[in-house]
């Protein structure tokens, strides 16, 4: 509350319209500047008050109060309800926190006495594994299998690509070829080759496979034979290669370079 809301409400009781302006609300019995209002209270006594004026035909009534709601605003500030008191928790609740602490004191000293098993990753649970990992992390660790692979999914990508090229190429010469055909006529016949373009790619490499298959039996099939066509040893041409003693290297130099001389001084 402002001091002109106070000034407003003590002119309402004058008249006895107050309880008409704010209702039945006891903190407005004893008004006090701070005590909270509601902002349709300060509106109900702003409408009282025009009202009383508007019949008396002067602006300001008893003491000056005032009915402009700026007035009775000004010096206003929003009203912050202080906290509630903090319930006291029931014995019941106090119980149950002082088991469930208990149990968890328990289990940590559970778990600092009897810690768990560490998980095991996949290498340590297969040590002997070429492939510990999802992605090999350099060229060595691929394997001959994924080599092998490799090398049929590029081959097969080439093929798909090289018959796909072969039936769209047949496809678009047949259509020029028959420019002075009508278009349905045109159409089937291009259809038509490039369809059997395609099934005889197929055949030919269903036969290339089947006749890779077979070579590939027929060399597991045959068994390699190794034969020693030439023996020799090592150090059999030298004539002392079986003498142990020791051998003395002399030097390439003559004897007498090898001693040093005094170089003449000149007088």
């Amino acid at each position: 509350m402002t001091p002109a809301i106070i000034r407003a409400l003590t002119e309402l009781q004058k008249h006895g319209l107050a309880q008409q302006a704010i209702g039945d609300d006891i903190l407005l019995d004893n008004p006090a500047e701070g005590n909270p209002i509601s902002h349709g209270q300060i509106i109900g006594i702003s409408e009282k008050l025009k009202q009383i004026r508007e019949e008396e035909q002067h602006d300001a009534i008893g003491d000056g109060a005032s009915y402009h709601l700026d007035d009775l605003l000004r010096g206003s500030k929003i009203y912050v309800q202080p906290p509630r008191p903090k319930v006291e928790p029931t014995s019941e609740y106090k119980a149950l926190m002082a088991r469930l602490r208990r149990e968890e004191e328990d289990r940590t000293y559970e778990r600092m006495i009897n810690p768990p098993l560490p998980a095991e990753i996949f290498s340590q649970r297969f040590p002997n594994s070429s492939q510990a990992t999802l992605f090999p992390a350099s060229q060595a660790d691929v394997g001959e299998d994924d080599e092998i692979s490799y090398a049929d999914i590029n081959r097969q990508m080439a093929l798909i690509i090289n018959i796909l090229i072969s039936i769209v190429a047949c496809s678009v010469a047949i259509w020029l070829a028959a420019r002075h055909w009508s278009t349905p006529s045109r159409l089937g016949l291009s259809m038509g080759g490039s369809g059997m373009i395609g099934v005889a790619e197929v055949v030919i490499y269903a036969g290339y496979l089947r006749r890779l298959k077979e070579a590939r039996e027929k060399g597991k099939k045959e068994v390699e034979v190794k034969e020693i066509i030439k023996t020799w040893v090592i150090g059999q041409d030298d004539e002392d290669s079986t003498s142990n003693q020791p051998k003395i290297i002399e030097s390439k130099q003559p004897h007498d370079e090898k001693i040093r001389r005094r170089k003449p001084m000149p007088r």
